[in-house]
C-alpha cells in the first residue's frame, strides 16, 4: 500500500526538509503540491526529483488545458505522475496522457468537483489515465465532507489504481484501505506537525496494520484560541473592547440578553433559563453602569453556565475572581443600576461590533472573546485548527533555530515600496 505525502508548501526549502522527514517515516511517493508548483515553478518538481531519485513524484498540476504542454513540462522536469482534472474536456486528457508516456510519465486524473465521479472515471480509465484521485478539497473538508464513500463507489467500478486524499490521517488511514484505495495520499497531518517523521510513522503504521495508529495525547485537545479562530475566520466575529477578568478560557453556546442601561433584572431573569455549558451574552448598550456582579456570578455558576460576555459594566469583581467565574466586561464600576426587567432573552444582540443570536458559538480566552455562526461551527474550528497545526510547525522550526522572518519567507514575499 502506497504512502503518498502532500508537500502543499510554498516554500521549496521547506517542502525539501519535510519531505527528507516524511521520507524517513516511511512515505513511498512524493507530491509536489499545487501551491508549491504555483510558488516555485517546474523548480519545485526538478529539486524533488533530484533528492529524492529513489520515490516517485507527483506533480499536481491540476490540468484544466494544455495538456499536452503542462505533462511535457512536468515530467521533462522529472515528474513520475502528474495530475489533470477529471471534468476536463476529453482532448485535454488525451493529450495529457500522449505528452506524459512520451516523457515516461503517468496521469492521474482528480475526480475533485465532478459532478458524476463513477461514470467519469470509467470514462477517463477508458482516455488512458493511469491513475484515479478521489478527492475532497480543503474548503469541503472545512464543512465536514469525506472522500470515503465516493472512493468505495469509484474503486468497485474501475480496473486501475485509485488514490484518496482529503483529511486523511493516521485515525482514517485504514478506513481509506479498507474502501478501496490503492494508494493514500496525506498532506497536513503530516507537513504541518512539529515531527514529521513521527506522524509519517503514525499513518505508515496505521496504512500496514489496518487500524488506527495511536494518536499522540495532543489529538484531545480543546477548540482553536482566539487569535488563531480570528485567522480563520478573516477576523470576522472578533468582538471589541472587552476585557478578561481572569487569565482563562470558555466556550459554548450564546444566551443572549438585550438589556437597557443599568438594567439588570432581566440579566438575572435569564440565568433561570441557563443551560450548563451555556455563555451569557449580554448587550447592555456598551455603558458603565453596573449589569453583572457577585450574585450573578454564583448563580451561573450554580447553573453550570460557563462564562458571561457583559458589552457593559460589572462589579464586585475581587468578589467574582474568588468564585473563580470567567466574565469578560467593558467596564468595572461600583455602581450598579435597577432591576426594571426591560428588553429580552434570545433575540440578536450586538457586542463589541459584532451581532451575536442565540445559539452562536462564543470563545474567549485571555485574547478576547470571537463568536462563531451556528451555522459555521464546525467549519471554523477545523480551519482553527489548521492555523493552529501551521503555527505548531513555524514554532518547531523557530526553535530549531530559524527565525519568524525566514520561515515566513517575508522577504521574499512582502510587496516593495
Amino acid at each position: 500500500m502506497i504512502l503518498q505525502v502532500a508537500l502543499d508548501l510554498t516554500s521549496l526549502d521547506r517542502a525539501m526538509d519535510i519531505g527528507e522527514a516524511a521520507r524517513s517515516g516511511g512515505a513511498d511517493w512524493l507530491e509536489a503540491g499545487t501551491p508549491l508548483i504555483k510558488s516555485e515553478g517546474m523548480e519545485a518538481v526538478r529539486r524533488l526529483s533530484e533528492r529524492f531519485s529513489d520515490a516517485k513524484i507527483v506533480a499536481d498540476m491540476k490540468t484544466l488545458d494544455t495538456g499536452s504542454l503542462e505533462a511535457e513540462m512536468a515530467t521533462r522536469a522529472g515528474a513520475d505522475l502528474v495530475t489533470v482534472v477529471g471534468s476536463s474536456e476529453d482532448s485535454t486528457v488525451e493529450e495529457a496522457v500522449e505528452s506524459a508516456r512520451r516523457y515516461g510519465g503517468e496521469v492521474v486524473a482528480d475526480l475533485l468537483g465532478v459532478d458524476d465521479p463513477e461514470n467519469r472515471a470509467l470514462e477517463l480509465q477508458g482516455l488512458g489515465v493511469s491513475h484515479l484521485l478521489v478527492h475532497t478539497g480543503i474548503d469541503a473538508q472545512m464543512a465536514g465532507a469525506s472522500p470515503l464513500d465516493t472512493l468505495r463507489r469509484v474503486a468497485s467500478a474501475v480496473d486501475i489504481p485509485v488514490a484518496v486524499a482529503g483529511g486523511i490521517d493516521a485515525s482514517s488511514a485504514a478506513g481509506a484501505v479498507s474502501a478501496g484505495a490503492d494508494i493514500v495520499v496525506v498532506g497536513g497531518a503530516i507537513t504541518r506537525t512539529d515531527d514529521v517523521k513521527a506522524a509519517a510513522l503514525r499513518v505508515r503504521e496505521a496504512v500496514d496494520s489496518g487500524g488506527p495508529a495511536e494518536q499522540p495525547e495532543e489529538a484531545g485537545r480543546p477548540s482553536p484560541s482566539t487569535a488563531n479562530i480570528s485567522d480563520a475566520a478573516h477576523r470576522r466575529g472578533v468582538v471589541r473592547g472587552l476585557g478578561a477578568l481572569l487569565d482563562t478560557r470558555a466556550e459554548g453556546r450564546a444566551l443572549t440578553v438585550k438589556t437597557a442601561p443599568g438594567d439588570w433584572g432581566r440579566v438575572v431573569r435569564a440565568l433561570e433559563g441557563a443551560g450548563e455549558g451555556d455563555v451569557v451574552v449580554v448587550d447592555a448598550g456598551g455603558t458603565e453602569m453596573a449589569v453583572w456582579g457577585e450574585l450573578a456570578s454564583l448563580s451561573a455558576l450554580n447553573r453550570g453556565v460557563a462564562a458571561a460576555v457583559i458589552d457593559g459594566g460589572i462589579r464586585d469583581v475581587e468578589e467574582i475572581m474568588e468564585a473563580g467565574f470567567p466574565v469578560w466586561y467593558r467596564h468595572v464600576t461600583p455602581e450598579a443600576g435597577e432591576p426594571k426587567g426591560l428588553g429580552e432573552v434570545g433575540g440578536e444582540v450586538e457586542v463589541g461590533g459584532v451581532r451575536v443570536s442565540e445559539g452562536d458559538y462564543v470563545v474567549a480566552d485571555p485574547d478576547g472573546v470571537v463568536v462563531i455562526p451556528s451555522s459555521r461551527v464546525e467549519e471554523v474550528l477545523r480551519r482553527g485548527g489548521m492555523v493552529e497545526e501551521n503555527e505548531d510547525r513555524v514554532r518547531a522550526e523557530i526553535l530549531e533555530g530559524s527565525t519568524l522572518s525566514e520561515v515566513l519567507e517575508l522577504e521574499r514575499w512582502e510587496r516593495g515600496d
